[in-house]
């Protein structure tokens, strides 16, 4: 029963004015059972009524908005990285070098056991092996003692700063040119500084100690980078904990020992972990110090012959794909297993810390 005096909505959930314009009002007709004097509208529905609930929420658009930037970097992981690395892994298992797609035949693991065969993977791979065991010691100890010089309030500390980080900017190519000048047998500046202790001597450094220009330049390209995150875990380390230390009476080489190293090893682990799996791919560093003229087709000194220049040389010198892919999954699994045992060691020597505020 409709009230006097009052309009009748029937599923409308609009303005009055929006009622007004869409539902005319109309005099109920005497005689049908209504009272004089009732305004009845009409059961006519707006379009706006029934409309939807709309689809524009916030969670809606940041859904919209995830996967509008997610997208780009998934297909480029499909396209550049997933599907290579599948393909690289079927085609260590073939005979593939390049042009026999007519006659792929499917050798199963037997790129896998040649490596057992192959004297030359076994000597690039003990190579690598002393290069890492040199390199990777040898890099954190100046690394680590370039970031506590920089740490202390010494004059001219932001200009030391940009001087040992800049070698990590240049790019390998013009340091290795550089490089290769200064160890000339004929006027470089290494044989003159030795010229002043013994005039007589003229050393051709690439053919004769070709592994310690290697390891000097791998050592300073990589110091200021280094020394940027030990820098920035020590500024991270309270200086009250150091203080602290001081007054009960610990030396400085105490305080270092039992406060500041124990609480720099994440750091440090860190660091460990990088320079094992750079110093395990190292290809292009060997290459570019070759004696002579050097392109990507020249073959280091035998001494500088590491694991990752074998299967280069493989691939695209002798046009051995399959089994120069198979070299590379081999690498990939000793960097994994060396990473996974670093990773269970760390339980037991790296001190992970939380400052109260």
């Amino acid at each position: 029963m409709v009230r006097p005096g009052r309009v009748a909505r029937h599923a409308y959930s609009g303005t009055d004015a929006e009622l007004a314009a869409v539902s005319p009002t109309r005099e109920a007709p005497a005689g049908h059972g209504s009272s004089p004097g009732v305004t009845i509208a009409p059961t006519r529905v707006s379009a706006a009524g029934l409309r939807r609930p709309r689809l524009s929420t916030r969670r809606a658009r940041e859904t919209v908005a995830f996967y509008a930037f997610v997208t780009p970097w998934l297909l480029g992981f499909v396209a550049l990285s997933a599907v290579p690395l599948g393909m690289g892994l079927f085609l260590s298992l073939t005979n593939f070098d390049g042009l026999n797609l007519d006659s792929l035949k499917f050798v199963g693991l037997g790129n896998y056991a040649r490596v057992l065969r192959d004297p030359d993977a076994i000597y690039a791979l003990g190579r690598t092996a002393i290069f890492m065991g040199v390199v990777v010691p040898l890099a954190l100890l100046i690394q680590l003692g370039l970031a506590f010089i920089l740490n202390e309030p010494v004059r001219g500390r932001g200009l030391f700063r940009t001087l040992f980080f800049l070698p990590y900017v240049i790019p390998p190519v013009a340091a290795a040119w550089v490089w290769k000048a200064m160890t000339a047998s004929d006027g470089g500046i290494v044989n003159s500084l030795v010229g002043l202790v013994s005039p007589d001597a003229s050393v051709n450094w690439l053919v004769d100690q070709p592994t310690g220009v290697l390891v000097s330049f791998s050592v300073w390209a990589g110091a200021g980078a280094g020394m940027v995150i030990f820098l920035a875990g020590l500024q991270g380390i309270p200086a009250e904990l150091r203080e602290a230390a001081l007054i009960d009476g610990a030396t400085r080489w105490q305080a270092f020992r039992k406060v500041t190293l124990p609480l720099l090893t994440p750091v440090i682990f860190f660091q460990v972990v990088l320079s094992l799996i750079t110093a395990l791919q190292v290809l292009v560093q060997p290459i570019l110090l070759a004696p002579g003229l050097t392109d990507l087709s020249a073959v280091p000194p035998r001494d500088n012959y590491f694991f990752a220049v074998h299967a280069y040389n493989q691939i695209f010198l002798q046009q051995r794909f399959g089994y120069g892919v198979a070299l590379l999954w081999i690498l990939f699994a000793i960097v994994l297993v060396m990473t996974v045992v670093l990773f269970r060691t760390s339980r037991r020597w790296v001190v992970y810390y939380e400052v109260e505020q």
